[in-house]
């Protein structure tokens, strides 16, 4: 067998693996999904979805990454040398993404320092679009570098090529070892704060009642199953590439349970703090929690610096522990998403892991670059929503067709995560993957190309967020197409001769 870097310990594994579910969407998705979609009553569809779709989606790329020892492109072409393609579309899509996430997390960084003395003022939102980010331009247009984004940003950048130039063992999972414990102990701080305060029972209490009217919805359970599905970092060759680190002893079954859990259990953490201090701030201003009610970006950046002005003590050190619980999270994701384009280009081409770092790693960071300018924001939100939507959600699509009904794999997988687990994989597993998770993907990508499509053709300002045909065909269609585009041009070129005649040997 290949000489292949090795996880030092399970736990080192399990950390780095929660490190990459666990990113920004856990805290400021998450809450927003649950209450529009049922309250307390959306924890049944989104446990459903978590046991029919998320842990067995992370079994089969746990077992594909461990059996086949590689990147997603070089497990796929394992598994058939005609599949290649799906591991690039996936290591492309996680390159796109790592562009702009990136400076998200530079936005975190300043934002950790603008909290000890609540340097955004009153008018949180003016501060962020006008004083932050310096938003005067159009979309489609790029402005001037904002200094105030790009220099965190090369601290963001500093910081995630170093981890990974220090390699598997010494570099990702130190990190992790380190990032996620300190996260878990800063959120727990701040949620124990979040439900003292005055009001912190009616966020909870909008939070939690359940509307069950809701989940007769289908529309409801197809929230659920996004939710999942965008939160386990599944099908963008991350838990592939992670996995194939492994050593040969290794409980595959158990490894994605504790995976699964533990992401879905600081959702319900962050829930917890992000309703109590919606809770709050509703209360300090004499209105309803849904009047309040955000996500995304207006949640992280706009809202939760109102809460913390309102904040009846330690309102520096409070907003400090948020902001920089969004980098450690967003960091830990971050070098996940980098790690399956580095070990995809260094084992496709051959070259060493410190010059797949350098090239990778320095290109990402290059383009990240338009995102840090004046007209940065729009150029973000296009590509986030439509690679999402149109990356992660349609490579997941296929890559359960392709495994379980073109190359009818799943019984040799099971074969594989059984014999090493405690846990077997049965009828349930198969039936997961070949049925419920390809109708409810399948339905969901029809649904968002008809409605996406149909924006496109309604008026020049039909689209996402009424954008206009031109800056959504190049900044959101194209982006898409390009991750499509570009893995079936890598995986056109033959292998590296060494990688080709190397021969690999199932760890089973």
């Amino acid at each position: 067998m290949e000489n292949r870097a090795q996880w030092g310990t399970r736990a080192g594994f399990i950390l780095a693996a929660v490190g990459s579910a666990i990113g920004l969407g856990n805290i400021w998705r998450f809450p927003a999904v649950a209450y529009d979609n049922g309250g307390g009553a959306f924890f049944i569809p989104y446990l459903f979805a978590l046991l029919t779709a998320g842990i067995p989606i992370l079994i089969l790329e746990f077992t594909i990454g461990h059996k086949f020892r590689g990147s997603a492109p070089l497990s796929f072409f394992r598994m058939n040398k005609k599949m290649e393609w799906l591991g690039w579309w996936g290591v492309i899509v996680a390159f796109v993404i790592s562009t702009y996430y990136a400076v998200i997390i530079a936005w975190a960084i300043s934002y950790s320092y603008f909290a000890f003395n609540q340097s955004w003022g009153s008018d949180t939102e003016a501060f962020l679009f006008n004083d932050y980010l310096k938003l005067t331009v159009d979309p489609g247009q790029t402005g001037s570098i904002v200094p105030g984004v790009f220099l965190p940003l090369i601290a963001v950048w500093i910081i995630t090529l170093g981890v990974l130039l220090a390699g598997v063992k010494k570099g990702i999972e130190r990190a992790n070892k380190i990032f996620i414990p300190t996260l878990v102990v800063l959120f727990l701080i701040i949620v124990i704060r979040a439900v003292t305060l005055p009001g912190a029972a009616e966020g909870l209490n909008a939070f939690f009642t359940p509307n069950f009217d809701s989940i007769t919805s289908g529309s409801v359970w197809v929230a659920a199953y996004g939710q999942i599905f965008f939160s386990l970092s599944i099908a963008f060759a991350i838990m592939i590439t992670y996995s194939s680190y492994l050593p040969k002893k290794s409980d595959i079954t158990n490894n994605a349970f504790i995976t699964g859990f533990g992401n879905s259990a600081f959702e319900l953490l962050a829930g917890i703090g992000v309703f109590s201090a919606l809770g709050f701030m509703a209360q300090q201003q004499g209105l309803t929690v849904g009047e309040v009610v955000s996500g995304g970006v207006g949640l992280a950046f706009v809202v939760f610096p109102q809460i913390i002005n309102e904040f009846p003590a330690l309102n520096g050190l409070f907003g400090f522990l948020f902001f920089a619980s969004l980098v450690l999270a967003g960091l830990s994701s971050l070098i996940s998403i980098s790690e399956t384009y580095v070990a995809g280009v260094s084992e496709k081409f051959g070259i060493s892991r410190t010059k797949a770092v350098l090239i990778g790693g320095g290109v990402s960071s290059i383009i990240s670059i338009l995102f840090a300018t004046q007209g940065g924001l729009f150029f973000l939100d296009a590509a986030d929503y439509f690679i999402n939507q149109f990356g992660i959600a349609f490579v997941g699509l296929v890559e359960v067709v392709v495994v379980a009904w073109v190359l009818r794999e799943l019984n040799t997988l099971e074969s594989h995560a059984n014999g090493i687990s405690d846990i077997s994989l049965k009828y349930w597993w198969k039936a997961c993957l070949g049925v419920i998770t390809p109708l409810v993907l399948g339905y969901m990508m029809f649904d968002l190309f008809k409605t996406n499509l149909l924006r496109q053709f309604d008026t020049p300002t039909g689209n996402y967020e009424g954008y206009s045909n031109g800056f959504i065909l190049y900044s959101g269609w194209a982006v898409a197409g390009f991750a499509i585009l570009v893995g079936i041009l890598f995986s056109l070129k033959k292998w590296d001769s060494k990688v080709e005649q190397q021969k690999y040997k199932e760890v089973s």
